[in-house]
């Protein structure tokens, strides 16, 4: 079975692929409503894993296809679904992913999107494959009049799934207010395998209480990734995800650093003592004073950090940018956990962090290198002013 490697270069103007998705199914991301799912049902498209290809995987209804494919339309219109963020908040941009896809993907896509005070109550069930929309579902989904949602991607030409062109990849910068929910319109018909809504969780912090302990840099909260050092094997957004990770896969792991010493030594804490480290940069969800740190290493057994330590900072909005252009390499860091040893697959919690005031930033650096499944800075919200945060109360309309 083929899987198509995951890769991407982030080229100008695709800063926004460190950004969370906030509509996969890992986070609780569905699907609600699909016009057709004759080939393959359209909940694949919210798929955490990579696709997949099987050249002899075939259904009572045609070729097996990792993706949502329609069946070559006969009637007037075009296929079109409408999905329900597992996290709201503000999109950056979409990665339409054709992997696979070459004599069948759709050959045009546009996104709309809006935010829904409440979600509606219809859903899709069960193995969709072979069915498309009853005249029922379609009454139901009318009501939403999502034809005159706003228009976050325009009418736009995808390329086929050939591992050189299957990411087609389109900013929505232009759109800062909160989405719940996405319309995507393939136009007419054919197959997508994954869309991948890129962005950062906004939540209405007018109702947290500066008394409520909530995790800062969650990605429900409005945590986002903003620089790191190494990736190879995972992602460092990971580490701000939901609940507990579910492998490896689902954490940040860093490739082996070269520069190790060909002998081991440790300090009088244990702790080794080599050259190298490997870090990663988030800014927090909302401005707050921290004042406890979780870092978790589970399902990380034989490729845990030896150590870990965290920093803070309080940033304003062109230091941040300042400090993206220069690769996080200046900054008014201050120690918030000292170094600290580390274990294999185990939840490590440290309730007396080193006193920092409101910060709106943190950098978690390991030594040398290795995975970290989850993150967690708990702590109470402060209002900064001029700092950069999610402070505002989000939009309820688009």
């Amino acid at each position: 079975m083929a899987k198509r490697g995951t890769s991407v270069a982030a080229g100008p103007g695709l800063d926004f692929l460190q950004f969370n998705d906030l509509a996969c199914e890992t986070v609780g991301g569905k699907v609600l409503f699909a016009t057709d799912e004759y080939f393959a049902p359209a909940s694949n498209l919210l798929k955490g894993a990579l696709p997949q290809f099987d050249s002899s995987a075939y259904t009572e209804f045609g070729k097996w296809m990792d993706g949502w494919e329609t069946r070559r339309k006969r009637i007037p219109g075009h296929d079109w679904c409408i999905i329900q963020l597992g996290v709201p908040g503000r999109i950056c941009g979409f990665d339409v992913d054709t992997s696979f896809f070459t004599g069948n993907h759709s050959p045009r896509v546009s996104i709309q999107g809006t935010c829904l005070d409440s979600s509606p109550d219809f859903s899709l069930k069960g193995n969709r494959t072979g069915m498309a929309a009853t005249d029922s579902e379609f009454a139901e989904v009318a009501k939403l009049r999502s034809e005159a949602w706003p228009e976050l991607v325009p009418l736009s030409p995808l390329m086929p799934g050939f591992s050189d062109c299957c990411h087609n990849f389109f900013t929505s910068s232009q759109f800062p207010n909160r989405v719940t929910h996405l319309r995507l319109n393939m136009y007419p018909d054919g197959g997508i395998a994954r869309l991948r809504v890129l962005g950062i969780g906004q939540r209405n912090w007018a109702s947290v209480s500066t008394h409520d302990d909530v995790d800062l840099v969650a990605l429900p909260n409005g945590g986002v990734c903003l620089g790191f050092s190494n990736a190879h094997f995972g992602h460092p957004r990971n580490m701000i995800g939901l609940g507990q990770a579910v492998s490896m896969a689902d954490g940040w792991e860093t490739a082996r650093r070269l520069d190790r010493p060909n002998k081991l030594k440790v300090d009088q804490q244990g702790i080794l003592q080599v050259p190298g480290r490997e870090w990663a940069v988030f800014r927090l969800g909302h401005p707050g004073t921290i004042h406890r740190v979780e870092i978790d290493t589970i399902h990380f057994k034989g490729n845990f950090p030896d150590s870990c330590q965290v920093e803070v900072c309080s940033l304003s909005p062109d230091e941040e940018v300042q400090c993206i252009q220069n690769r996080w390499t200046s900054g008014k860091w201050r120690l918030l956990l000292p170094p600290q040893k580390l274990r294999p697959h185990h939840t490590h919690r440290y309730d007396e962090p080193v006193p920092s005031g409101p910060v709106t930033h943190v950098r978690l650096t390991i030594r040398p290198d290795g995975g970290i499944s989850r993150f967690r800075l708990f702590g109470r919200i402060t209002r900064i002013t001029g700092a950069v945060g999610n402070q505002q109360r989000p939009s309820s309309r688009l």
